[in-house]
């Protein structure tokens, strides 16, 4: 967005040196030519920041190692790099430095079924895992909707449309290994359920971001396929009355999968890219997981609550194929608003609520942008009270970025004055850094940094994000 959302801090450029001892260690591995460079320097959050110095392209634990070894004789930052898919910023080389690039590191290591865990390196992606363990019954849940990789989405915490259910990364990370700040390898946690050993470290660095260690291999929890699979689209008058269903259903404690929330001009994009055909009104987009009567007997009373709340036109998707037509299609939502406007650029932000205050949060944030009459469209796991904005705005005009980072402050700080967060699953990264102070005081920032400084004493891990030291 706007310069003051970037961090002041002075480059940290790779030295001769340490690129000479790169290239003899790592040979074809590390890159810098600049269409390279380019693409490890952008995300999909709107800052342009210069490109790291020089990618790497890991292909085990031991290389990161080695790399940070090297990074932290030199004093120079390394940044963890995933799919490329962030959205607020976490990947961006805001001093220079070495882009650890983990995407050759894609091999699901062990699973053991009987466990309901696997073990992956961190490159691997979502839907790649899945269809590794498919064959045994299992499947991983946490859906964030673009595929990123495991080790991304264990570092920003991701959550995602099956969370209302199965929880985020938080609940489904057992263990880790990961690259600390002086290049030591260290295992976190164990394929037990549950423990009582110490600090619980693995929970510190899932949502760490990249800034205290960089995740090698995830062990993962695993969960079984369900028996029997519905999906449901259900549209509502206006957003208020599909929140307020939303809020109902949660309450009277209906185990529902998936809940999503597209409003009109969601609905709108999808239909135009993917040829839907969708009535152009706010939806809920559901999920139901179970046995045959218990899916059944959830969909009952879903329908009857939509009902109390103006919801009609339910159509049903019992088929892998109807299903999986349906959430591309909310899944490619981001995509297909930008497109409503081309040559703009999509800002993102997101906040998650308490469940009781989701109605009025929602319906505010869309009264206001409809005020500031630029294009947009809101999506939502409103199951767990998660909601996110998506603005367009042209380039070239300053003004309209303007406008909204003043519709991200109105939307972030009534979350927080609501009971929640500024955000439940992008993350800090570049963008949301005073929103943090305001959300966890300057007391927890403060501890936040503490622990930064313990661990990361000469800040090149990732720098720059979360807050600055």
């Amino acid at each position: 967005m706007n310069a003051s959302c970037l961090p002041g801090l002075p480059p940290r450029p790779l030295p001769a040196e340490m690129l000479a001892q790169l290239q003899a260690r790592f040979g074809a591995q590390l890159s810098t030519a600049a269409a390279v460079r380019q693409q490890h320097g952008r995300d999909e959050s709107p800052f342009d920041v210069p490109p790291p110095d020089a990618v790497l392209f890991c292909q085990s634990t031991e290389d990161v190692a080695d790399a940070v070894r090297l990074a932290a004789q030199y004093r120079v930052p390394v940044i963890p790099y995933g799919a490329g898919s962030s959205l607020e910023g976490h990947l961006l080389a805001v001093q220079g430095g070495l882009s650890l690039d983990l995407s050759r590191m894609g091999e699901v290591l062990e699973l053991q079924p009987e466990d309901l865990t696997v073990t992956v390196q961190a490159g691997v992606l979502r839907t790649q895992l899945n269809q590794a363990v498919r064959h045994a019954g299992l499947f991983f849940p946490i859906d964030p909707g673009a595929d990123a990789s495991i080790g991304g989405m264990a570092a920003t915490r991701a959550s995602g449309t099956n969370a209302v259910r199965y929880g985020t990364m938080r609940e489904n990370v057992l263990g880790l290994t990961v690259v600390t700040a002086q290049g030591e390898v260290i295992r976190t946690g164990t394929r037990a359920r549950k423990s009582s050993a110490g600090y619980d470290l693995t929970r510190l660095l899932v949502g760490s971001e990249g800034t205290l260690g960089v995740i090698t291999e995830i062990t993962l929890r695993l969960h079984p396929l369900p028996e029997h699979v519905a999906a449901a689209i259900c549209s509502f008058p206006d957003v208020a009355s599909a929140v307020q269903t939303t809020i109902a259903l949660i309450q009277m404690g209906v185990p529902i999968a998936r809940c999503e929330l597209m409003d009109a001009h969601a609905v709108r994009a999808v239909n135009a890219r993917d040829h839907l055909g969708l009535k152009e009104s706010p939806l809920l987009l559901m999920e139901f997981h179970g046995s045959p009567a218990g899916v059944a007997e959830q969909t009952a009373v879903v329908q009857e609550l939509a009902r109390e709340h103006g919801g009609e036109d339910f159509q049903w998707a019992t088929t892998p194929e109807e299903r999986t037509r349906l959430w591309a299609a909310r899944h490619h939502a981001f995509f297909s608003t930008l497109q409503m406007r081309p040559g703009s650029r999509a800002i993102t932000t997101d906040a998650c609520v308490p469940i009781s205050r989701l109605a009025e949060n929602v319906v505010q944030a869309l009264d206001e942008a409809a005020a500031a009459g630029l294009p947009h469209a809101a999506v939502g796991h409103v199951g767990d009270g998660n909601f996110h904005m998506i603005y367009l705005i042209d380039p070239a005009r300053p003004e309209e970025r303007e406008v909204v980072e003043q519709l991200n402050e109105q939307l972030v700080r009534r979350a927080i004055a609501s009971g929640g967060t500024c955000t439940g699953e992008h993350g800090i990264g570049l963008h949301k850094q005073g929103f943090l102070r305001e959300e966890a005081g300057e007391g927890g920032v403060a501890m936040m940094r503490a622990l930064k400084a313990a661990l990361d004493p000469h800040q090149i891990l990732n720098p720059g994000k979360i807050f600055q030291a």
